[in-house]
């Protein structure tokens, strides 16, 4: 979705040093793509380093639908991605290339279009996908059938129903290492919570491989920030992308740390980067950016994991925007 606009100034940039990688990236990023001999030229922070970016979807169709509005991300079979627009269309691209091998249409009981915003390939490889208009997690078979519904809190409804802000609710979504664990992000405080914080939904698995819902956290937002999605990483902590865009000025993107889901309500977290301090690798913008490597990211998936690194993919949803850009951004995040 389009991120809510900020009235306040953005904060300042997070900078410093770590280690980087190379990707193939658009236009005159492979020739600043790090090197083993200079492992600190792409960091983002001492955290994150930047391995390259991609626009090769910008403005793409694929089989007569348009390539865009991608809001979450997943890794699916066979060295696939599934990527989810929240137009109601699920893409399954190719993992190295990012070319589409395929889309599906999804759609609700009513075969009405959703406004879909996280995406989880389960063990069997059916798709739970998160729509923020009711909010709703439904389950979809591999050819876009719905299979169920997962309960959802009555507070967490969109108003009048419920507490949950219109266009503000399951914005991210994710399964914890073990698979027994779902956990959908909330993109904006409940009515009468305070301004920077946000729930966090989990259910467990049941016996015949359904869910049932679980415990509720509380996560702390930087200030005039939202929630635009979240990972779980292998230990179980949780990779949580904060977004906000302020009118003349262009998008603020961090990225954190956050405890794994356990006991307790209060989810600390750790700032990793705020992704304006990245090298722009020659990135152009439509609008206003405080980096012009920025867009309006909200889709993120752990792509691969070494003894020290993780690996992570995240996309921007460009609104079917002619100033926004659909971009692939390829992070090495130490944890």
């Amino acid at each position: 979705m389009r991120p809510r606009i900020l009235r306040t100034a953005l904060a300042a940039l997070t900078a410093g040093l770590a280690a980087a990688g190379c990707l193939t990236a658009a236009g005159p990023a492979a020739a600043q793509a790090s090197s083993p001999g200079n492992p600190q030229r792409n960091a983002c922070s001492r955290s994150v380093s930047l391995a390259g970016f991609s626009d090769v979807l910008d403005k793409a169709t694929y089989d007569g639908t348009y390539v865009g509005n991608l809001s979450a991300l997943a890794p699916d079979r066979h060295g696939s991605l599934a990527a989810l627009a929240d137009r109601s269309s699920l893409f399954r691209l190719d993992a190295r290339t990012l070319q589409p091998r395929g889309v599906i249409p999804l759609a609700d009981e009513e075969g009405a279009a959703l406004d879909s915003e996280g995406l989880v390939v389960d063990r069997d490889g059916t798709y739970l996908v998160s729509s923020e208009t009711e909010p709703s997690v439904r389950r979809y078979s591999r050819t876009g059938e719905i299979l169920g519904r997962l309960p959802v809190p009555d507070d967490l409804r969109t108003a009048p129903g419920g507490r949950a802000q219109e266009n503000g609710s399951f914005e991210g979504l994710t399964l914890l290492p073990g698979g027994r664990t779902l956990l959908a992000s909330m993109e904006y405080p409940l009515d009468g919570d305070p301004a920077d914080l946000v729930r966090f939904q989990t259910w467990q698995r049941t016996r015949d491989g359904g869910f049932r819902l679980g415990d509720r956290y509380a996560y702390r937002t930087d200030a005039g920030l939202g929630v635009s999605e979240v990972t779980a990483l292998p230990d179980g902590r949780l990779l949580v992308l904060e977004r906000g865009f302020t009118s003349g000025v262009g998008n603020t993107i961090r990225l954190h740390l956050a405890d794994r889901p356990g006991r307790g309500t209060p989810l600390h977290k750790r700032l990793l980067a705020d992704l304006a301090a990245c090298p722009s690798l020659g990135a152009t913008a439509g609008q206003p950016q405080p980096n012009p490597l920025l867009d309006n990211f909200e889709g993120m998936a752990v792509t691969g994991r070494s003894r020290d690194r993780t690996d992570v993919l995240i996309v921007s949803d460009d609104n079917q925007n002619d100033v926004q850009t659909t971009r692939f951004l390829r992070l090495r995040v130490r944890t």
